[in-house]
């Protein structure tokens, strides 16, 4: 299985070859890939939605999808459909994650056919079918979930609103990204990438996206079976 190394550039993983299906190679992925895609299908998403109300009676989000207390960055659930959004600039700012990264990013993204630009718009795409494939195949293997010590913060995986209801865990602490704004005590779990906790904070359904991943990330068959599925709605892979 793929492994991450101290010195190199990140984890080698083996992607399926999506313009001829059959063909494997190696990448190094980094985890602001995956961030970067789930954004960009976010974005999609949204695109021809008004509202933010409207996006999220669509995906289901619940009203108390904030997982922290309030602070300066706008309360709406869906960031700005301006076409300064799919840019390397606007995914920086709604990301938190460098220019210089977005842009490499983006750049191992298309190179493997996890992502393409749209031809009406120029517009970057994520390929969510293979995204979810990639996801419910290997994520927890090239990114395995760290667990830490109790602290506070953002819940996620089975803690998260997004599993609110579908997931019972009785006796088991809690699962959190560690945030000084969080409303939760419980275990640290280390997120997909540093800029998570800001990343969320500005967008509903990146929110419940990574919460289900990471409910992917940790393992247990039913759970992850279960996030698989809610994901694959988010991403709009059909069955």
């Amino acid at each position: 299985m793929p492994s991450a190394t101290a010195k190199g550039p990140g984890p080698r993983a083996v992607v399926p070859c999506f313009r001829t299906r059959d063909v494997l190679f190696s990448v190094a992925m980094k985890s602001q890939d995956i961030l970067l895609l789930l954004k960009l299908a976010s974005l999609e998403h949204q695109e021809g939605l008004v509202a933010g109300l409207v996006l999220k009676a669509t995906l289901g989000i619940p009203d108390d999808w904030r997982g922290w207390q309030d602070d300066l960055l706008p309360p709406s659930a869906a960031p700005s459909l301006e076409d300064e959004a799919w840019t390397v600039r606007g995914l920086e700012e709604s990301t938190g994650i460098s220019k210089s990264q977005v842009s490499g990013a983006l750049r191992r993204c298309v190179s493997v056919g996890l992502a393409h630009a749209d031809r009406r718009n120029g517009r970057l795409r994520a390929n969510t079918r293979a995204l979810h494939g990639f996801v419910m195949a290997g994520l927890k293997y090239v990114f395995p979930a760290q667990r830490g010590s109790q602290a506070r913060g953002i819940p996620t995986a089975y803690a998260a609103p997004v599993l609110a209801g579908r997931l019972f865990s009785s006796g088991e602490q809690v699962e959190i990204w560690e945030d000084p704004q969080g409303l939760l005590l419980g275990q640290r779990i280390e997120p997909l990438h540093p800029t998570v906790p800001y990343a969320v904070r500005k967008d509903a359904a990146l929110y419940a996206m990574l919460a289900l991943i990471d409910a992917i990330r940790l393992g247990r068959e039913r759970e992850s079976a279960l996030a698989g599925e809610m994901l694959a709605g988010y991403l709009k892979v059909g069955a």
